[in-house]
């Protein structure tokens, strides 16, 4: 870490947060890394606030030189290797030299099972030693990395515990099925369809993770009940493991909640809505079916191309047409009960 330090944003060396990881799977105190300090100051942050920003500075000859830190946290192994190691760690992660990135983001990037970094050969060590430059760590072979990448969840971004999941659960199911003025963020109503499809109860059941079922039921059994487009995580949300009470944010997955902000105001441009707007259960779907035929306008952002972890495509919008659960809830609209014809005496 720098002096240019704040307490809004941490300045580190992309090569510092593998060693962050690896320090906590050493089998003995007396595995001395280097720049303890520093590691010591980014795990008091990352427990303070998993939000924290880091911002992951090394030494290039690009134009990204702008934000070159200096040799100051260069492990003893020489320059060309910190150059090296640094340079991998951002190709890896698909990251820039200077990016910055909360922390508990950055961890949920090394940690990614298709493409994180599961170990560090070729970054700290390599299969053959070439020559003097090339010796790599002395603790790449140690298997501490392989060990603190297990613990790494648990120690630095722990989540909430299964009782506190369940009892959440139970407490804000109730609370959805009897809401008299549901508030849900945009996207969600596309979540409520893929979920549901054309299924009835019996047909499909509640899910711990969230409050899906409840809300469509809601909105069955009360076709009028107001639904309230709001932003970020709503009424659905709260049992998701990914959903921070603390904070009120989404830390399921990188970069999740930055998606479905987008997914949200996508869906916002199309219904010709803004956060805010009312309108009842009914009305609100038959719009949604209307004016958004086809969810990968959503949830595939019209392209059907992931451009980065961050901006990951929902499976649900790669379905084919015969297979496609929202396809089979607009055909059903949800099941929400058509608006019954006004009586004759009505019409005179």
């Amino acid at each position: 870490m720098s002096a240019a330090a704040t307490a809004e944003t941490l300045e580190i060396r992309p090569y510092q947060f593998l060693c962050l990881i690896c320090r906590l799977g050493r089998s003995s105190q007396q595995e001395k890394y280097y720049f303890e300090d520093q590691l010591d100051e980014l795990q008091q942050r990352f427990a303070a606030d998993r939000h924290c920003r880091l911002r992951l500075r090394c030494n290039v000859e690009s134009t990204f030189r702008f934000q070159n830190p200096g040799n100051q946290a260069d492990t003893p192994e020489g320059k060309s290797f910190n150059l090296r190691r640094d340079l991998t760690v951002l190709q890896r992660l698909g990251l820039l030299p200077g990016a910055e990135i909360p922390a508990g983001d950055l961890l949920r990037a090394v940690l990614r099972k298709e493409t994180g970094i599961h170990n560090i050969e070729d970054i700290c060590a390599f299969p053959e030693i070439t020559g003097p430059a090339w010796k790599g760590c002395r603790y790449a072979e140690s298997g501490n990395f392989e060990r603190g990448r297990q613990q790494a969840l648990a120690a630095l971004l722990p989540g909430r515990g299964q009782a506190e999941l369940q009892q959440c659960k139970v407490e804000s199911a109730v609370a959805v099925r009897a809401c008299k003025h549901l508030q849900i963020r945009p996207h969600h109503l596309l979540c409520m369809s893929c979920f549901t499809a054309a299924c009835r109860p019996g047909e499909y059941q509640p899910i711990p993770e969230d409050n899906l079922y409840e809300a469509v039921e809601n909105c069955r059994a009360n076709p009028e009940v107001p639904i309230e487009l709001v932003s970020g995580p709503c009424m659905i949300c709260p049992p998701c493991p990914g959903y921070n009470p603390e904070s009120e944010l989404c830390d399921a997955a990188f970069g999740m909640g930055l998606r479905d902000q987008k997914k949200d105001l996508d869906t916002l441009q199309l219904l010709g809505l803004d956060y805010g707007a009312i309108l009842p259960a009914r009305e609100l779907f038959k719009l949604v079916y209307q004016r958004i035929p086809d969810q990968s306008r959503i949830c595939a952002f019209n392209t059907g191309r992931p451009t980065q972890e961050a901006w990951s495509i929902c499976g649900s919008a790669r379905k084919p047409p015969e297979e496609n659960r929202y396809f089979k809830a607009a055909a059903d609209n949800l099941g929400i009960p058509a608006k019954p014809d006004p009586e004759p005496n009505q019409l005179a």
